[in-house]
């Protein structure tokens, strides 16, 4: 399929671009975008370790504690995936934008109207889970003392969800002005403070009690506190290219984040849906060790999730900088490069998690009930994870090109063959593969459908 020819007339550019903006409309694409994304996929690996350590340690409280940490993850994976990488996006497409067009006020303007829709997001989707997180968890297949577990983690982290929502705002304006690094580094050192706090928490030492599953929450609760108050500090000393200023509130600026970051929070939503809805018919079909199962084994899915972003949020900077500048070519063949290492690198990590499941499982319990439910996820789900990193990357370059039709189209079209199709043929089989089947299959029409879309030239039709 070949490149539309684009149809819309480059934009006069504002202002004199900085030296930097410069060199991501004209350095070759390939060392530019792999300069970018090592320091951020350092950033997003470290970020989802946070949840690995805690379910490490958790899974030393016993099946049930493993079982409540499955429930919650769909809901705090949410949390991550809309305030860094939908409403995020939305942000530092914005910034980016604004500085590949040289409109350096904007630029400057756009932070303080991060923070402030950031901040105010975070306290509604605090509310939301803190008001309706039991029938929420129980309408997920959740139960007795698995139920009380999720619901005892759960209200630590969502009672400092702000933190998460307000470290993830300051580091996506960072991010749209293509400095990858100072995020890297100030998540990263977290990371390090994180990894002995969290065990310090669950399970007490010396006059520190021992506060159980809340404990993994405490300290995650500590950590985004540590990163926003580093990255805020960073901004407001002047270092980044985008400024803090105090100015009016413009409805304009607020609309340039969130008609992009809005629509990518709906394509968010519906991955989660997915897992939670699946999670949801696993426990009704096979009970609580399978739920833990499949909740450990699709971790590893979720952590697809950040290590595409490692690649996605460069992504957004460059398609939405080149964009800006007129840079319609450049723009798509970045997009489309970046999808193909998305895309080698899932599939082989996929690839390895299908042929050795245990090898990730065994690391969480060691029941056989989960061990089994969990491989047969793998294997049959793991093969499909490469579709998963086109998809992911190709929606993070549509952020960019402030395009997002096609990746809520596909979400939706990955939901209704997940759950559409998984539903009715586990109840006719009584089988979790094919519902595992499902969901893979629901993968590949994701990805395939984003990149027919994107090598369209969808983007630059009115």
């Amino acid at each position: 399929m070949s490149l539309a020819t684009p149809t819309v007339a480059p934009p006069p550019v504002a202002t004199e671009l900085s030296p930097h903006t410069r060199r991501l409309l004209h350095d070759p694409v390939v060392p530019t975008l792999l300069r970018m994304a090592w320091p951020n996929i350092l950033i997003m690996l470290a970020q989802a370790s946070t949840g690995l350590i805690e379910t490490w340690w958790v899974a030393h409280l016993g099946n049930d504690a493993l079982a409540g940490m499955a429930l919650v993850f769909p809901p705090v994976m949410l949390m991550q995936m809309i305030s860094a990488g939908a409403i995020g996006g939305g942000i530092s497409s914005a910034v980016a934008r604004a500085l590949g067009a040289g409109r350096r006020d904007d630029a400057d303007a756009l932070v303080l109207h991060a923070v402030v829709i950031n901040i105010v997001l975070g306290i509604v989707f605090a509310v939301l889970v803190l008001s309706f997180g039991r029938p929420l968890y129980r309408a997920m297949g959740g139960e007795g003392a698995a139920l009380e577990a999720a619901l005892a983690y759960s209200n630590v982290v969502f009672a400092g969800n702000i933190l998460l929502w307000l470290m993830n705002g300051l580091a996506s304006v960072i991010r749209g002005t293509g400095n990858m690094l100072v995020p890297a580094l100030v998540i990263c050192a977290g990371i390090v403070f994180l990894v002995p706090l969290s065990p310090l928490l669950i399970f007490g030492f010396g006059p520190i009690p021992a506060l159980g599953i809340a404990g993994g929450g405490v300290a995650l609760v500590l950590y985004y506190a540590g990163g926003a108050l580093v990255l805020g500090w960073y901004i407001l000393s002047g270092r980044n290219l985008a400024h803090f200023r105090r100015v009016p509130l413009r409805w304009p600026l607020f609309h340039d984040i969130l008609r992009i970051g809005a629509v990518g929070a709906i394509g968010s939503v519906i991955t989660n849906v997915t897992i939670g809805g699946a999670t949801s018919l696993v426990g009704a079909a096979a009970g609580t060790d399978a739920v833990a199962g499949f909740g450990t084994a699709a971790r590893l899915e979720y952590l697809m999730i950040p290590l595409v972003f490692g690649l996605g949020a460069p992504l957004v900077a460059l398609v939405g900088t080149n964009i800006g500048a007129g840079h319609q070519e450049r723009a798509l063949r970045i997009a489309l490069i970046g999808g193909s290492m998305a895309f080698a690198l899932t599939e082989a990590i996929g690839l390895v998690a299908a042929l050795w499941p245990q090898a990730w499982l065994v690391l969480f319990s060691a029941d056989p009930a989960t061990i089994a439910t969990g491989s047969a996820y793998l294997r049959i789900v793991g093969p499909a994870y490469g579709f998963l990193g086109l998809g992911l990357s190709l929606y993070f370059a549509s952020q960019g090109a402030g395009r997002l039709f096609w990746p809520v189209a596909s979400g939706f079209v990955r939901l209704v063959i997940a759950l559409g199709l998984g539903w009715p043929v586990l109840w006719l089989t009584g089988s979790l593969n094919g519902l595992f089947a499902a969901l893979a299959l629901g993968l590949v029409a994701y990805g395939l459908i984003m990149l027919c879309a994107v090598r369209s030239g969808t983007w630059f039709r009115n």
